[in-house]
């Protein structure tokens, strides 16, 4: 992971989309910092698409897509998208199953929350559960005391072993039955509402993240970057970025975004520290 200082301007005064994960990426401590949250309004006044891409619930997804500076989100870990279109009041969303699938499905998840929390004490259901459609979120940090690694590779294994997708976060494993991942609906809500080919127009992308789940993405996008939290992880666990800013969490996404702004000659603001 080189330092983010070394990102070329050049690209970075072509970029035309932010991605961005959301916890332990835009979030410090559990807490969305103001300056983190100014940061995603700048970038969008200066005519950027932001775009949250989390593990994070529907429900929560709705709000975000209302209320935020975006472009939109892609949720659950690439279940679906929305974005909220606020000239025509209108809610775009695009699930990558079924209603019928996501009803089979969520039945053989229920059947693995019960087996997961027998299997692993300590673990928790995630107090976000109540509003996910498609995925499991297991917590292993966020509201329950930390879980020892091996616990936690224990609640992969059970997922994996079960024929689902597991991918582990700062906070939670997420797991769902499915072929997709955050990088799969990202080209998907790429298409539908940016009008982006991706695969052609990847460099003028920039993606934040800090976490294995986020490996697709750092892996895919020449411009990756992550918070400096993202050395938390183990190296060779999941492809890194290809940047990595000075400071963690939502201080970290205010130096990726004031880097971009800076390359694009967008006088930047004074901000609260976070």
């Amino acid at each position: 992971m080189r330092p983010l200082s070394e990102l070329d301007d050049g690209q970075l005064a072509r970029c035309v989309a932010v991605l961005t994960d959301i916890d332990d990426t835009l979030t410090t401590d559990g807490q969305l910092p103001a300056a983190a949250y100014a940061a995603l309004e700048r970038l969008a006044e200066a005519g950027l698409a932001v775009v949250p891409i989390t593990g994070r619930p529907a429900g929560w997804c709705d709000m975000i897509a209302r209320l935020w500076p975006v472009a939109g989100i892609v949720g659950e870990n690439g279940a679906f998208y929305f974005s909220y279109d606020r000239s025509a009041r209108v809610m775009r969303q695009k699930f990558f199953a079924s209603p019928e699938e996501r009803r089979t499905n969520r039945a053989r998840l229920d059947a693995l929350r019960e087996k997961i929390l027998h299997d692993v004490p300590g673990a928790g259901i995630a107090s976000d559960q109540l509003y996910r459609e498609a995925d499991l979120a297991i917590d292993f940090c966020e509201d329950v005391p930390a879980l020892p690694d091996d616990q936690v590779q224990r609640i992969l294994d059970i997922f994996t072993d079960a024929g689902a997708v597991a991918k582990l976060s700062s906070i939670h494993v997420n797991g769902w039955f499915g072929s997709y991942d955050k990088l799969s609906m990202t080209r998907v809500f790429a298409a539908d509402i940016l009008g982006l080919d991706l695969d052609a127009d990847r460099a003028q992308v920039v993606f934040a993240g800090d976490s294995p789940n986020d490996g697709p993405m750092f892996g895919f996008f020449p411009n990756s970057c992550g918070v400096a939290n993202v050395r938390d992880f183990a190296p060779g666990s999941f492809t890194p970025p290809a940047f990595v800013a000075p400071s963690e969490g939502g201080a970290g996404f205010v130096e990726i975004a004031e880097r971009i702004l800076s390359a694009r000659h967008v006088p930047l603001r004074e901000h609260a520290h976070v």
